[in-house]
């Protein structure tokens, strides 16, 4: 069994960011991550073109700025070399191949949590004051249930499992989902001559990574009202009615959406120009599966090879985190919402939870951080406070004081001194607009 102050599980952007602010106030963390490597998600399940959508200076970790000779929107092989020298900077234990089988309160001050070394296939015991949820909101790749889906002739997949097109030259591809992976998988098939088609399901703002960035700028000085009236303007501009296509935009704004319900404006990168030129064909949602052929709302029909799922993840917190309803509602995911997320009760914490992507990430690992060193100096001044009522009690006065070889007369009353002027406060969050 093994001691330690804090287990962050997950070791990806949230799980690394955690654990570097903790070590920067000095409290002993580990990170377990059931994976072979650190950052799974971003080495073998996202797609070779992948781009952050959001300009560098958002999606910074703590501490650490991207290079200056980085571009603006950051490759994926770029941030995961930034990651590795996030990592090693700042000196983050990581211990890979660990699966979390149970993690558990017992008692009010303690938590046990047991793993799996599945590369030695043993067992490990932890215990810690603190557990840190580092094991995010993509988790796992969701596949909504359509009928006939299980009798499918072609291939199915997540887009979790999507690299590239190469081997899906003159196929025919549908890809179900208009966000920014669905979106950006479709205008992909393109380019390696798959013979695309995209369902749309729901309203959504389709913006350009510039116009994300225009707007992420004025609203450090803009209310978010005017914000989106200025960004739906551009858009319309940039695509026109883009309800021609198959598209309709959400009543809400794009940030006002966003801050409301976590749910992110739609980046194009290129496949709306794809759409409008015919290279990729739109579609209502599916009604039902048979064979190859797939039927749709409006009552057309197609055949296809493949269908990729680009239709989101879900937490797996709740498969092995016990003690879980203070802090978590039923679908894994937090029972606050931003910014008063990240905290639950006995040691219990999350990051990477807030749908507001790696800069929400940074903000929960500061908060996590500052709000555990915080407890500790606390529980550091009751225990000297205790300390020294006790001695006091004993009348320590100068006499005793000399007679005293160890001096711990003395020795707590510096350590009463340093507790009760060491207590640095948690940032406080505002709730961005």
């Amino acid at each position: 069994m093994e001691e330690v102050t804090v287990v962050i599980v997950g070791a990806g952007p949230a799980g690394i960011a955690t654990s570097a602010c903790l070590n920067r106030l000095s409290i002993p963390n580990v990170v377990l991550e059931r994976d072979d490597l650190k950052a799974p998600l971003w080495h073998k399940r996202t797609y070779d073109r992948l781009k952050l959508h959001l300009g560098k200076e958002f999606c910074q970790l703590p501490f650490m700025p991207f290079p200056s000779n980085f571009p603006t929107f950051v490759p994926r092989i770029a941030f995961l070399r930034y990651l590795d020298n996030y990592v090693s900077h700042f000196n983050v234990t990581i211990k890979c191949n660990r699966l979390v089988e149970c993690a558990s309160l017992i008692d009010h001050h303690k938590w046990e949590i047991v793993v799996k070394d599945t590369s030695w296939n043993k067992s490990e015991v932890y215990r810690c004051k603190y557990v840190v949820v580092a094991s995010g909101e993509n988790s796992e790749g969701c596949v909504p249930k359509i009928h006939g889906l299980d009798r499918f002739k072609g291939e199915y997949m997540h887009c979790s499992r999507y690299l590239n097109g190469r081997e899906l030259y003159d196929k025919n591809v549908l890809v179900v989902g208009c966000g920014n992976s669905g979106m950006e998988i479709a205008y992909d098939l393109t380019n390696w001559g798959a013979n695309t088609s995209l369902v749309v399901r729901n309203p959504v703002h389709v913006l350009s990574k510039e116009m994300v960035y225009i707007g992420m700028q004025m609203l450090k000085r803009v209310p978010v009202k005017t914000v989106d009236k200025v960004i739906v303007f551009m858009s319309r501009l940039r695509y026109g009615r883009i309800n021609k296509y198959g598209f309709s935009r959400p009543k809400e704004g794009p940030f006002a959406l966003k801050a409301a319900t976590g749910r992110s404006p739609t980046i194009d990168v290129g496949c709306m120009a794809r759409i409008k030129e015919g290279q990729v064909k739109v579609f209502p949602s599916i009604t039902s599966i048979d064979n190859k052929r797939v039927e749709f709302d409006d009552g057309r029909a197609e055949e296809f090879d493949v269908i990729i799922f680009a239709t989101g993840y879900k937490s797996t917190v709740l498969k092995w985190l016990k003690d879980y309803k203070q802090l978590f509602k039923e679908n894994g995911m937090p029972k606050q919402r931003y910014p008063d997320h990240w905290k639950g009760q006995n040691g219990l914490y999350c990051a990477g939870f807030s749908s507001r992507g790696l800069m929400g990430i940074s903000e929960d690992a500061q908060c996590i951080a500052n709000d555990i060193h915080l407890a500790l100096n606390n529980n550091n001044y009751n225990e000297t406070h205790h300390a020294a009522k006790d001695v006091r009690n004993l009348n320590c006065d100068e006499e005793s004081v000399s007679s005293d070889p160890l001096g711990t007369c003395k020795l707590i009353k510096v350590e009463f001194t340093m507790a009760a002027t060491s207590q640095d406060e948690p940032p406080k969050v505002k709730s961005h607009p």
